[in-house]
């Protein structure tokens, strides 16, 4: 007699009509902050674990030295770009000046931004974006659309204006257009898009 196999359903699809959140790609480092409900705090890279003595760029040190502020998100990974003076592009800081700007722009605010509504499933209830501490910034949202139509659009605009995570740096990346329906980002650059990144 032959056991059953484990079923597997077929995932759901999330519908292409949906709205698609344009923010600029920045070209930094990964970075990870994961804060557990116990209020541990462990700062990462793309691919491990990292600490001020075993560092990606000083993006542990930092951490460190704002534990106060960054433990204010709050329980959960945090994911975003550490970016800046010495690092890839450098966007034109200096002086060992490096931001983290995280890529959640459905749930952070800025800070001395105002909070706006975040859609809820059940349109009763009410939900505003939480406020990000001063030393913690976001990725620039470049545009709001339902579907990918204009991306390319968007693409363009930022190749002729510049960073706006940077203003007046006229070398930007590129975009990520992020589906929240799917909760998927796709990333297009500016530069070489149809090239896999290892032979850049």
């Amino acid at each position: 007699m032959t056991n059953t196999p484990e079923f597997s359903e077929f995932p759901k699809m999330g519908r292409l009509s949906r709205e698609v959140i344009v923010t600029e790609k920045i070209d930094g480092t990964n970075a990870q902050i994961l804060i557990t409900e116990e209020g541990d705090l462990f700062v990462g890279s793309r691919t491990r674990w990292i600490t001020p003595q075993d560092d990606n760029y000083g993006f542990a040190r930092w951490v460190e030295g704002n534990k106060s502020e960054v433990l204010k998100l709050g329980p959960g990974r945090h994911f975003g770009e550490w970016w800046g003076s010495g690092i890839q592009r450098g966007y034109g800081l200096k002086g060992g000046d490096k931001r983290l700007s995280l890529f959640n722009t459905i749930r952070w605010c800025i800070y001395g931004g105002t909070p706006q509504p975040i859609k809820a499933a059940d349109p009763r209830t009410s939900k505003y974006q939480d406020i990000l501490p001063a030393c913690i910034g976001l990725v620039p949202i470049l545009g709001r659309r339902i579907g990918f139509d204009g991306v390319d659009h968007i693409l363009e605009d930022l190749k002729l204006t510049g960073s706006y995570a940077a203003p007046g740096y006229m070398n930007p990346e590129g975009v990520v257009a992020f589906h929240t329906a799917s909760n998927v980002g796709f990333k297009k650059t500016i530069e070489k898009d149809d090239t896999p990144k290892s032979l850049c």
